[in-house]
């Protein structure tokens, strides 16, 4: 809707992990050079922690993209999945063949599998996102493929990722011995305000902007301190203050129309962290807006439903907008 108004090729501001828009800030920048360096020096465990929001998913994304030809990756998303039904989709995701085997033909199958890598020069990663959903059991059964290994390296990387809850779950008791194996621990933090600065016009950028200034710096403070510096909370808070921008037709979103439409967005959107004390009244314009844009939709609909081989339906199309929109 406002792609053409704002000179952009693409949405800047979505909210699919896409590196291509991965902005390396310090702390990003650190992270994935731990994680390269991890798994291409055969490390074991490494633990990757961020709040939520932080990019974690993104920089796997982008990780995945910088391991060589030789690194085959399992890439599981469902924490949730209980071992066996976990181990079934690591097993299919790398191509392993298997018929209806038990937990341990199917873990010798796996380790088969890795051997034949090894003697080839070949690595092999397991990535697990939102590791912070795993039970302990399940998180003692992940420590046991680690015993794939030679005297010599580690036949599989293990990557756990996860919010910083992560941390605490890998203090229990009961899983000493996984984070004694923890060979690499790294973590994402929140963008500063400058770095925050970069990341907007770096998205802008990429989208195809020609105008990197669409936000004032006054306007990206102000969303720096909404979000905390979370980039997924600068993602929302962006996307709806161009669509606002739009609305009313300011080429320039300043620090006033970034307070509005938080104003808004807070009407049907949670605070974060409760640290946020706006006001919950939606400004009467943007409801306006919102409104006439969808009686227009609405009048149209029906009167193409009702009328629509009437010769006259082209003029009262136009009348209705004139009278809902003017």
């Amino acid at each position: 809707m406002y792609l053409k108004f704002y000179g952009l090729l693409e949405k800047p501001f979505n909210a699919t992990p896409d590196p291509r828009f991965l902005y390396m800030s310090p702390g990003h920048r650190e992270a994935l050079a731990q994680l390269h360096y991890g798994t291409q020096e055969r490390k074991g465990f490494i633990v990757l922690t961020g709040r939520v929001g932080t990019g974690k998913t993104t920089l796997l994304h982008a990780l995945r993209q910088r391991l060589d030809g030789h690194t085959a990756v399992s890439f599981l998303f469902n924490s949730t999945l209980p071992f066996d039904d976990m181990l079934e989709y690591i097993l299919a995701d790398l191509g392993v063949t298997k018929g209806e085997e038990s937990r341990a033909q199917r873990i010798m199958a796996f380790n088969d599998f890795l051997i034949e890598r090894e003697r080839a020069r070949q690595n092999t990663v397991l990535i697990i996102d939102e590791a912070q959903n795993l039970s302990a059991e399940t998180m003692e059964q992940v420590r046991l493929l680690s015993n794939f290994e030679t005297t010599t390296t580690k036949l599989l990387q293990i990557l756990l990722v996860g919010q910083p809850e992560l941390k605490a779950k890998l203090d229990l008791p009961e899983l000493r011995q996984l984070k004694q194996r923890i060979g690499l621990r790294c973590q994402i933090p929140p963008l500063t305000a400058e770095e925050a600065r970069q990341y907007i016009r770096n998205r802008l950028r990429i989208a195809g902007a020609r105008d990197l200034g669409i936000f004032t710096d006054a306007a990206i403070e102000r969303m720096t301190d909404y979000s905390g510096g979370i980039p997924r909370i600068l993602n929302i808070l962006g996307d709806h203050c161009l669509l606002f921008g739009y609305a009313d037709q300011i080429r320039r979103i300043d620090r006033a129309s970034v307070t509005e439409t938080i104003e808004y967005m807070e009407e049907g959107m949670p605070t974060q962290r409760g640290i946020f004390s706006f006001g919950r009244s939606a400004p009467r314009r943007r409801s306006q807006w919102f409104v006439k844009t969808s009686m227009f939709a609405l009048a149209v609909a029906a009167v193409g439903l009702a009328l629509t081989y009437d010769a006259g339906v082209v003029n009262l199309i136009e009348s209705l907008r004139r009278v809902v929109m003017p």
